[in-house]
C-alpha cells in the first residue's frame, strides 16, 4: 500500500539506527549478553531497510520487508547480504521461542555487523538523497 513518502522520517530511522549499532559493538560479548547483542544489531539492520520504505512511501512495512530491501541491494560485502535472513530467523527465535543465543552466535552477528553495516549505511543514505 503507497502512501506519502517520508525522507525526513526516513533519515531519523537511519540516525536511530546508527546510534544503537554504536552503542551495541561496545558490549563485551558473553554468554549472558549474547541475546541482547543479536537482537540490537538485528533490529539496526531492519531499520535500515525501514527507512528504504518509508523513502518509497510504502507503508505496510513487516521485518521481511525490510530485510528483502537491504538484500535486493546487491552489495558486495565480505559477507553475504543474505545472511541477514538468518540473522532473521535467529532474532525471532529469541523474541518468540525463547531461545538464548550464544556466545558464538554474538560473535558471528558482530562480525555480520563490523563488515556489511557500513557499506548498507552508506548506501541507504544514498538512495534517500535521490
Amino acid at each position: 500500500m503507497k502512501k506519502q513518502p517520508d525522507k525526513q522520517r526516513a533519515e531519523s530511522i537511519i540516525k536511530s539506527s546508527l546510534n544503537d549499532i554504536k552503542f551495541i559493538l561496545k558490549i563485551t560479548p558473553k554468554e549472558e549478553s549474547a541475546s541482547i547483542i543479536v537482537r540490537n544489531i538485528y533490529e539496526s539492520f531492519r531499520m535500515l531497510g525501514e527507512s528504504i520504505l518509508i523513502k518509497k512511501g510504502i507503508k505496510k512495512i513487516n521485518h521481511i520487508n525490510s530485510i528483502n530491501e537491504l538484500i535486493k541491494l546487491n552489495l558486495n560485502t565480505k559477507k553475504p547480504l543474505n545472511l541477514l535472513e538468518n540473522l532473521m530467523r535467529l532474532r525471532n527465535n529469541i523474541n518468540y521461542n525463547g531461545y538464548r543465543a550464544n556466545l558464538f552466535e554474538a560473535k558471528d552477528t558482530i562480525l555480520l555487523a563490523k563488515t556489511c553495516y557500513l557499506p548498507l549505511l552508506n548506501k541507504v543514505k544514498k538512495i534517500l538523497e535521490k
